[in-house]
């Protein structure tokens, strides 16, 4: 394993943060791949290390995001409060299953972050506007299925989260992620912990994927401003679905 060497990890998390940055989509679906066919770390080290790396750039977003008034606060409660439950069994549940299948399992995911991408200009602000008790118990069972999905697949849940706080309760896009980010900085650490009891963290490779994904996140975003937004997204997606295809392939050892 290559992980002793800094500026790879760097390099890897300038990556990740770099293309999520340009597309709005998070670093974990670039840089588990990077860390399985770079670093030689195992589907389960990857999702773990990916986790716990994620839970810093996560907070950074969430930061940035509240000080430009784009967090709802109660809604990224109430989507922590059951996220925080379920993605410790996502964890549990990635640590159970053979190597191959967990990276079935991820690559249907990635085939499916590839569709919410090329779908996320077409989501409607406000088809619907849920208020009151509708609107909390949709919130408690969006944490439900987004806990479980990042703890399993070692990502931030904002694909899971988006699409139902913009269609159904008529978030801004920009108000969506900024509460999505709020919400798994608070799911990502107890999930985070989980994989780090279950031995699936790579602790020496985590400083080198943060500052990494800082700077590339901020990069991206940047560029992002004056590039094409169709031309990334159907790049990106492209990407996506390759590398899901890929890993759907794989075959029991």
């Amino acid at each position: 394993m290559k992980g002793n060497n800094v500026f790879i990890n760097i390099f890897i998390g300038i990556c990740a943060g770099f293309f999520g940055g340009l597309v709005g989509l998070g670093g974990g679906v670039v840089m588990i791949p990077m860390m399985v066919g770079i670093l030689k770390l195992s589907q389960h080290q990857a999702h773990g290390t990916s986790l716990v790396a994620l839970v810093f750039t996560g907070a950074t977003g969430a930061i940035t995001y509240y000080l430009h008034g784009n967090v709802d606060v109660i809604a990224a409660i109430l989507l922590a409060i059951t996220s925080v439950v379920t993605v410790r069994y996502g964890a549990k549940f990635a640590h159970s299953l053979p190597e191959w299948k967990l990276k079935r399992a991820f690559g249907g995911f990635l085939i499916f972050a590839s569709a919410m991408l090329m779908l996320k200009p077409y989501i409607a602000t406000g088809l619907f506007s849920m208020e009151g008790i509708t609107r909390i118990v949709t919130l408690l069972i969006t944490g439900l299925f987004a806990g479980f999905i990042a703890g399993m697949m070692g990502v931030g849940g904002g694909t899971v989260m988006v699409p139902p706080m913009v269609i159904l309760m008529g978030m801004t896009q920009h108000m969506a992620q900024g509460t999505s980010l709020m919400c798994m900085v608070a799911a990502g650490i107890v999930g985070a912990h989980t994989h780090w009891k279950l031995g699936n963290v790579v602790p020496k490779i985590l400083f080198g994927l943060i500052v990494g994904i800082i700077l590339g996140t901020y990069g991206g975003s940047t560029l992002a401003q004056f590039l094409p937004e169709l031309y990334l997204r159907i790049i990106f997606s492209a990407f996506l679905t390759w590398t899901g295809i890929k890993y759907l392939r794989a075959k029991p050892k």
